[in-house]
């Protein structure tokens, strides 16, 4: 008989086919297709695009290649419509490509104010302007060592405010006369006031001010690989920075824009907000409840910082242990807080039963409040824009395909902003929630996560026929378990089964998401912040379910601190507990040695293949099992690749001397012809540098570290790891201030020093060292070291010389390296004294002898009291180098040393004119400049 069609079922089919067949099928994951997600496709083509206007090919190139691209997308069109419909997809993506390259190029660049920056001369000018943005600074306190140089900055420890001016006319300034100019450019300026009584002036958004200033354009260091916080300003609309004391503020009576009026508001609703939480802690009511309960000046700090982006009182501990553990995301309000507090009013819109229409709006007018709260920074707008987009997207979607809203809510940040896709902030956003939303979750879904959703709802006995069978079956297990337990307990016992299964798949869940998106992250963590955090994982295991209970127990505070402190302290008793929990994990784990590894960054090949590969993972996870499996073996690979050692950026068989910019201070990197590498010095601040970046706001309880954010950057991007020896001259800040962050971060196996004065942070330099096994070496003149292929012979101070007071110029350790014919002498800051010592020396045959040298270091950045003609005579110099900074106000180098220079035929190269400059000496004695771009 034969068989009626569509009945019969051949022998061999597999038992998991008949599965398929007979019983229902498990929620399956998003496929990631272009047709399912077509905005993603056209953010990442997008991304591409813009991503192509970095490759610096000469104009007329870049004109052929965007012509030929134009038309070759108009033939793949056309053949596509006719021939192949197939081929659309792939001409549509190359349409965003072109609109991707077409965006970024008509992109306006922030206006680089040059007739501003003409007037920062020096001189004191009237500066007359209206009041953008207002902030009130915590006190700052620069460097406490008075003693150790006499340069230093110290504040007086009294609440300071910055204001952003819209300069409207500046000073002109004649030996004669003296006129108004109008002009247009931004200034941030700090008002320092001498004593407490000295009040801050009420001022408001939108005055019009008049005072005295003598403007600066922000430090930048010319290195590569450095940040520039000039740039950072530049976006801002500012382009210089300036002091002066309340008293010399003049308000003149004018009539506020709306505009400034309504920019500083927001500004003003930050401060006010800050401000509130801050007097609560500080209320009775608080003060009362157990320390345990109690919220503390520095919870204050860090809760302001996680709900309102104000991270002025955040201190250098605090700030220190989340940076160490790769936790510091906490307290930058962007995408996360934003996403969190949009999934809270979701999850309560869904518990209330709000319809979806309702839902979009209510969520995004209570997210666009707490946005506008925060101070609205850019990170907050894009996370706002985003979310925007997400939503609308999900309720428009038919199919609510999640990718293809966050496709969405990419393209519609990088067409608002184009250059986003090259920001830190963007990147790291838009990772964490590929990591998450495209591996992650899908990796569960194919493995435990289906098993939460057996065990819900086990007395509602028709779910047991929407689940495939190996979920039927532990569904099944589970009810017997139940069952038994409830006749034998009680139902409060018999739920604990279920309960307890659910909490652990919560832990799998939350372990599972913790480790890909660390893994993940691995890649932007060494690109732009050159940290491998080992610890990350179990930090963030604890801190990010927490910041779940934080954000909202935080804000609960928050709102009944706006009726009264009584009513606050239940929400803040609650938040206390694990506020303090949550540091003092985080302490903890960041006191391990070994818990914050600095690495440099990738190379551009490295950064590629890891991004290929969690392209790959996201394509693998939506495959099959097989698939995801193969892609659990892929993300550690992808972060051994990002983290994978590159070999250093060196000139071989070549002795090079590196002048870093480090402004007015002095830091050398030498490297051997071998290899070795040895860093002299590490600069710091001065008087008028530590103003300057204090001024600016820079900082907030501490003063920059030029070590860590300029030094450091600079010798990530040579691929170095560690360093051999590090060599301090003497223990002046300008010398020694960025150290203590090179000896952590490049441990390297000897420190060498001369003289030990009297200075509490030379002593905790030294302690540092010891506590990170670094060999302490004290060298003195006579002193002969065979370093490599080098020689190094110790020229000062002498034997004799000592100093038990202060640190004084004439401590500095000087050398003289000798690479065959070619010899570089390198002073420090030594003076005359020293000088007039090391010259009769080599007079006398005693000492260590001098010149003719291929380069010489000069003395304390061309101070009169260097550089002495006996000396000079001697040294003959064929190249000079003086570490200086911009527009000091030491009058460095003097007139005076530069003419004794030329007299002696040596060519003279200053880091303030040129920058860092890299000197190549060879065996030969000749010596090669190698030029800005091509340095090594």
């Amino acid at each position: 008989m034969r068989q009626i069609s569509g009945t019969s079922r051949p022998e061999s089919e597999s038992r998991e086919a008949r599965e398929r067949r007979l019983w229902p099928r498990a929620p399956r994951v998003e496929p990631l297709q272009f047709r399912r997600a077509p905005l993603l496709a056209a953010a990442i083509a997008f991304a591409l695009g813009e991503a192509l206007t970095q490759i610096p090919p000469a104009a007329p190139r870049s004109t052929l290649l965007f012509i030929a691209g134009i038309s070759a997308l108009i033939a793949l069109i056309l053949v596509a419509r006719r021939k192949a419909p197939r081929l659309a997809a792939a001409a549509v993506l190359a349409l965003w490509i072109a609109a991707g390259l077409w965006s970024a190029q008509l992109e306006p660049s922030p206006a680089p104010q040059t007739a501003l920056l003409a007037y920062a001369d020096g001189l004191s000018r009237s500066v007359e302007g209206r009041i953008v943005r207002i902030r009130t600074l915590p006190p700052r306190t620069g460097p406490s060592n008075a003693d150790s140089d006499p340069d230093q900055w110290d504040q007086t420890g009294i609440p300071s405010t910055a204001i952003d001016l819209d300069v409207t006319a500046v000073e002109q300034v004649t030996p004669d006369t003296s006129s108004m100019q109008p002009i247009t450019g931004g200034i941030r300026v700090t008002l320092f006031a001498d004593h407490a009584e000295h009040q801050q002036p009420a001022l408001h958004c939108g005055d019009v001010v008049d005072m005295p200033l003598r403007l600066r354009p922000p430090e930048r260091y010319r290195d590569p690989g450095v940040w520039q916080y000039a740039d950072y300003l530049l976006d801002q609309k500012i382009a210089l920075t300036a002091s002066t004391s309340p008293e010399k503020l003049r308000t003149i009576a004018s009539p506020r824009s709306f505009s400034s009026t309504a920019h500083c508001r927001i500004f003003a609703a930050q401060s006010w907000a800050a401000a509130r939480l801050l007097a609560f802690v500080s209320s009775a009511p608080n003060r009362h409840l157990p320390a345990f309960l109690r919220l503390t000046p520095d919870d204050a700090g860090m809760l302001n910082a996680m709900l309102f982006g104000d991270r002025s009182r955040l201190t250098h501990t605090l700030r220190l242990g989340f940076e160490r553990t790769g936790s510091f995301h906490l307290f930058v309000v962007s995408g996360m807080h934003v996403a969190l507090l949009a999934g809270m009013l979701l999850w309560l819109a869904r518990r209330f039963r709000f319809s979806n229409s309702i839902t979009t709006v209510v969520t995004l007018i209570l997210v666009s409040a707490y946005a506008l709260i925060t101070g609205f920074g850019v990170p907050v707008q894009r996370a706002l824009l985003m979310t925007a987009v997400f939503l609308i997207a999900r309720l428009l979607s038919r199919e609510r395909n999640t990718l293809n809203a966050l496709g969405a809510a990419a393209l519609a940040v990088q067409v608002n902003t184009p250059h986003a896709i090259f920001e830190a902030s963007f990147q790291m956003t838009f990772l964490s929630i590929v990591a998450i939303a495209g591996i992650a979750i899908p990796l569960g879904e194919r493995s435990f996560l289906p098993y939460a959703t057996a065990v819900r709802g086990l007395h509602q006995r028709w779910r047991d026929t929407t689940l495939p069978p190996r979920l039927t079956q532990f569904r099944a297990m589970t009810q017997l378990w139940t069952e038994s337990l409830n006749e034998a307990f009680g139902w409060p016992i018999a739920a604990l089964p279920a309960r307890t299964i659910r909490i652990a798949i919560f832990i799998a869940e939350l372990a599972l998401i913790g480790l890909v998106a660390e893994t993940v992250m691995v890649l932007p963590m060494a690109l732009y912040f050159h940290r491998a955090t080992v610890f990350a994982l179990p930090a963030n295991m604890f801190s990010i379910p927490l910041v779940a209970i934080l954000v909202p127990l935080g804000l609960a505070t928050f709102l009944a601190a706006l009726i009264s402190p009584y009513l606050a302290t239940l929400p803040a008793s609650a938040l206390a507990l694990p506020l303090h929990s949550i540091t003092n994990i985080i302490h903890r784990i960041s006191s391990q040695q070994s818990a914050d590894l600095r690495v440099p960054g990738p190379t551009l090949g490295h950064a590629l293949i890891a991004l290929a590969c969690f392209a790959f993972c996201c394509w693998a996870v939506r495959r099959s099992r097989i698939w995801a499996w193969t892609s659990i073996a892929v993300l550690p690979l992808a972060a051994a690749i990002v983290l994978w050692p590159s070999a250093p950026t060196v000139q071989p068989n070549r002795l090079e001397v590196t002048a870093i910019d480090v402004g007015q201070g002095d830091s050398l990197l030498v490297v051997a012809p071998t290899g070795q590498t040895m860093l002299i010095d590490a600069g710091g601040p001065t008087g008028a540098a530590a103003n300057a970046e204090n001024a600016a706001g820079l900082t907030s309880n501490t003063s920059f570290d030029i070590g860590d954010q300029v030094v450091s950057p600079y010798l990530w991007s040579r691929h170095l790891r560690r360093l051999d020896v590090v060599a301090l001259t003497h223990a002046h800040s300008d010398h020694m201030g960025g150290m203590p962050a090179i000896l952590r971060n490049f441990r390297p196996r000897e420190l060498w020093v001369a003289v030990d004065p009297n200075s509490a942070p030379y002593r905790a330099l030294l302690a540092e060292a010891a506590t990170l096994g670094i060999h302490v070496r004290h060298l003195r003149a006579g002193d002969r070291i065979a370093w490599s292929s080098v020689d190094i012979s110790v020229l000062a101070p002498t034997s004799t010389y000592t100093n038990i007071g202060p640190p004084i110029n004439n401590d500095s350790l000087v050398m003289r390296m000798q690479f065959g014919k070619s010899s570089v002498l390198l002073e420090g800051d030594a003076e005359a004294p020293s000088e007039r010592a090391m010259a009769s020396a080599a007079r006398s045959g005693l000492g260590a002898a001098l010149g003719p040298d291929s380069l010489l270091k000069v003395g304390h950045h061309g101070s009169m009291t260097s550089t002495a003609p006996e000396f000079l005579s001697l040294a003959a110099p064929r190249d000079a180098v003086i570490s200086v900074g911009r527009q000091n106000t030491f009058g460095h180098p003097r007139p005076e040393i530069l003419e004794r220079l030329a007299a002696q035929h040596t060519r003279i190269f200053r880091t303030d004119q040129s920058g860092l400059t890299t000197f190549l000496l060879s065996s030969d004695g000749g010596i090669v400049v190698a030029p800005p771009a091509s340095n090594p």
